[in-house]
């Protein structure tokens, strides 16, 4: 078995170690537009040879771990070029868009819409690592419209790296991605910003910043460049949900002004409901 890697970062680099665990005796192909990214996964052992587009044709698997933008415009060109039982699958946070680019290309049961809701701020092939997807979710979409037996072994090959599935439709994982993760990471970015903006000196925000600030502003580490492509790809949804943060923000301004305090109270141990659900909901 042959397993093309294209974009060799965190999430590439942890499913191809993952999946060299599961399959030995492959052989792990590494596409990446950066020279620097493939000379750390060939010395890491991530993949076992340096491989261009051209050579997709020899592969048998092709994980696609590129900014959502690219994957898109990408991913046409990927399945034109498949042998007839090679399985592409992508790992983007944004679902509808790819699952559109490719919804009447005549190999579209080769393909597998995926997120692995796994990650870290950290990014490169020096970020990857085992262990990464062990009890989180594998998001799947329009998973019917993948033939059975690549989503088979798609399946089985997900469970065994210690992920539980689920099953969505494009549209609806792309709100439910801008509520829960993509505003959180906005409003990191947007924190990060603001406190670089207020205090110039470095020092102060070194010695001063406590846990909840360094917690808090943790996701403004993450790649640029695949944020800026997921915030484009998501951009209603996003919308949508920043219209609503920032109403609350202005009331709780509103209020700490007024001196509402007491309002405010019922607003922070409501909020404290958190703490059950995300405690409380195990996988199935």
């Amino acid at each position: 078995m042959k397993i093309a890697v294209i974009g060799i970062g965190l999430i590439g680099g942890s499913l191809a170690k993952e999946l060299k665990k599961q399959y030995p005796q492959a052989t792990f192909l590494g596409i990446d537009h950066n020279a620097a990214h493939l000379e750390t996964a060939i010395a890491q052992e991530t993949v076992d040879t340096v491989a261009t587009l051209s050579d997709i044709d020899k592969a048998d698997r092709v994980i696609l771990s590129i900014p959502v933008k690219a994957s898109v415009a990408l991913l046409p060109q990927l399945l034109d070029r498949i042998s007839e039982n090679c399985l592409v699958w992508d790992v983007g946070s944004t679902k509808k868009s790819i699952c559109e680019a490719v919804a009447s290309h005549p190999k579209r049961e080769q393909f597998l819409a995926a997120h692995p809701i796994a990650g870290t701020e950290n990014s490169g092939p020096q970020a990857a690592h085992l262990g990464l997807f062990d009890g989180k979710p594998q998001i799947l979409c329009e998973a019917k419209k993948t033939r059975a037996d690549l989503l088979d072994w798609a399946k089985k090959s997900f469970r065994q790296m210690g992920m539980y599935l689920r099953f969505m439709e494009p549209k609806e994982h792309d709100k439910h991605m801008a509520y829960v993760s993509h505003l959180s990471h906005i409003s990191s970015f947007m924190l990060g910003k603001t406190v670089l903006e207020r205090e110039d000196d470095e020092q102060n925000i070194f010695d001063l910043a406590g846990s909840g600030f360094e917690s808090t502003v943790r996701l403004a580490k993450s790649s640029p460049e695949m944020w800026l492509s997921i915030f484009e790809d998501n951009k209603a949804p996003i919308l949508d949900i920043l219209t609503a943060y920032i109403d609350n923000l202005e009331n709780f301004r509103k209020q700490l002004e007024e001196g509402a305090y007491n309002d405010l109270y019922n607003q922070l141990k409501n909020t404290n409901q958190l703490k059950t659900i995300l405690n409380g909901i195990k996988p199935n």
